[in-house]
């Protein structure tokens, strides 16, 4: 059943086995699985079916440093389905190294392995529609396939691994019959919840307080109370509940991703000893391949994770006479800026550098035209959507597109402030920081791998090393990879919560999705964050009601 707070009478009173407080990826995840052998599970979402301004006004906030960290409300949804309604799908799981404790990572380790979280990986990809639970393109593919490039034996890096895309799957949409029509669940729209509320020992929840928009108030109470709320809110909600009094681990560590486009990479060989597109799997979904440093490498020279990918030039630079890049160009007043923030650049040139953008589009006018069907029959109009830009280069010239680990540090972190939203909750500041070994992470790879290059006689890798933390800094914290922020560990004085995601000291609160994560590895959280969820819903089943 789903329904709105305000169908529910003012001061209303709710009780439920399992309470869920959000309707993201994670959260419909749990309630799905949850939902099953006479349990009462309620889900609760602050947001409505669609987007509302004024409920995704509720994550303004404030950022540290405004060029290195996106406003609060950006790159997250208020709603039903949460951020999996503007995700871009990728998918990989996390590598056995992430798991482990490394020395040359501080505050590096979780209380489990790979092997602990494997078994659910599986069901993971099935609820994201990324294809099959298998990520090389050895076992991914029955026939083999062309390699990525041809002649190239990395000894620092190998190219067979896969990142796998979903639809992009939006979790409300996709999921929507099912949670109307599981028996003992109850999803409630509209249902913002601003304090948890515990018992005198505070060992114990023992009631949500929820609020709407529009002046509904009511009480909830749970055996079991799951927070689902993404890396930024759930910090915001224990913090405003006091938790953190206890807990001085609560809003710390705070990791994005370190990203960024560089260089100029040249192959030698002939166009089609490079594949820098998709391979389509029997049923239809998308994989690519990119180079990924190996985990010996990672020990041997310590360094965190780091993978790349073949990427066209930089868009902004005409100089690259391309009528498809400069046709995105000119598009970019239509293209949300957070999904097209690469598209601007420096802007001197002004009124030239549009000319001449206008005048690569009409000297590559079919190559442009293919592209714009291309991309309105297999992006837009498709079902499964191609899942980005990817050209193919005549001159099999490209940049390189990285992604890294971010170092866990206490000093990274988010706080509340003294503003309140319309709720009445404390408004949420990113203070979020890179440090001295996210740049040698980069910098050391993009070495080994030009190195790499070179030696394989397959191309040369040119860039400027002085330019790396520029680089990696250009477009500030990687997207709505919020993690960290309630990480996992055994230590109450550096963590918050327990090997079974349960928060230190509190017998029935939880706390699901990459707020949890000690580390934030090279991959996109959303399929890890999936998979601990199922793991955390075994964990309740398999436990006393």
């Amino acid at each position: 059943m789903i329904l709105d707070v305000q169908d529910l009478p003012d001061g209303f009173s709710l009780d439920a086995d399992i309470c869920i407080v959000g309707a993201g990826p994670v959260g419909i995840s749990l309630a799905l699985t949850l939902a099953t052998g006479g349990r009462r599970v309620l889900l609760l979402e602050g947001g409505g079916p669609a987007p509302e301004p004024d409920s995704q006004a509720l994550y303004r906030g404030q950022v540290d440093a405004a060029g290195l960290h996106p406003s609060p409300d950006h790159y997250r949804e208020r709603r039903y389905g949460g951020s999996s309604t503007i995700w871009g799908g990728r998918s990989m799981p996390y590598d056995s190294i992430d798991f482990e404790t490394r020395p040359y990572v501080p505050h590096s380790g979780w209380p489990i392995d790979l092997a602990a979280l494997s078994p659910f990986y599986g069901e993971a990809v099935r609820l994201c529609e990324a294809g099959r639970d298998a990520f090389t393109i050895e076992t991914a593919f029955d026939t083999p396939r062309r390699p990525m490039i041809e002649g190239f034996d990395g000894e620092h890096f190998t190219t067979n691994t896969l990142e796998r895309f979903s639809c992009p799957t939006d979790f409300g949409h996709r999921y929507r019959h099912k949670l109307e029509a599981a028996e003992g669940l109850q999803v409630v729209l509209h249902a913002n919840v601003t304090d948890i509320r515990r018992s005198e020992t505070g060992s114990e929840v023992t009631g949500l307080t929820v609020r709407s928009l529009a002046g509904r108030q009511g009480q909830v109470s749970a055996g079991r109370v799951i927070l689902a709320l993404g890396g930024l809110e759930t910090a915001r909600l224990l913090l405003a509940s006091r938790i953190g009094e206890r807990l001085d681990a609560v809003g710390r560590y705070y990791m994005c991703h370190i990203a960024g486009t560089i260089g100029s990479l040249k192959f030698t060989g002939p166009r089609d000893s490079v594949w820098n597109g998709y391979d389509v799997a029997d049923d239809g979904s998308y994989c690519r391949r990119r180079f990924a440093l190996r985990p010996e490498v990672q020990r041997r020279l310590g360094i965190g994770n780091f993978v790349a990918r073949l990427h066209h030039p930089r868009i902004p630079d005409p100089r690259h006479r391309n009528g498809i890049l400069s046709a995105l160009y000119l598009a970019r007043p239509i293209i949300p800026y957070e999904y097209g923030k690469r598209l601007y650049g420096d802007e001197a040139g002004g009124l030239g550098r549009w000319l001449a953008h206008a005048v690569n589009v009409a000297t590559d006018l079919p190559a442009t035209l293919g592209f714009l069907i291309h991309m309105l029959r297999d992006r837009r109009l498709a079902e499964r959507k191609y899942p980005s830009i990817v050209i193919r280069s005549k001159s099999n010239s490209f940049s390189l597109d990285f992604h890294a680990e971010q170092v866990p540090d206490p000093d990274s972190r988010v706080v509340l402030t003294d503003e309140v939203d319309a709720l009445g909750m404390p408004r949420l500041k990113a203070d979020w920081r890179y440090g001295r070994a996210d740049v040698e992470t980069v910098s050391r790879s993009l070495a080994l791998l030009a190195g790499d290059i070179e030696r394989s006689g397959t191309g040369r890798f040119d860039y400027d090393p002085a330019s790396v933390e520029s680089e990696m800094t250009r477009y500030g914290a990687y997207g709505g990879h919020h993690i960290g922020t309630a990480r996992m560990g055994s230590d109450p004085a550096s963590s918050v919560v327990d090997a079974d995601c349960r928060v230190h000291g509190i017998d029935n609160l939880y706390v699901a999705g990459s707020a949890v994560f000690p580390t934030s590895s090279q991959a996109n959280p959303t399929l890890t964050a999936v998979a601990m969820a199922l793991r955390l819903a075994d964990h309740l089943k398999g436990s006393q009601p």
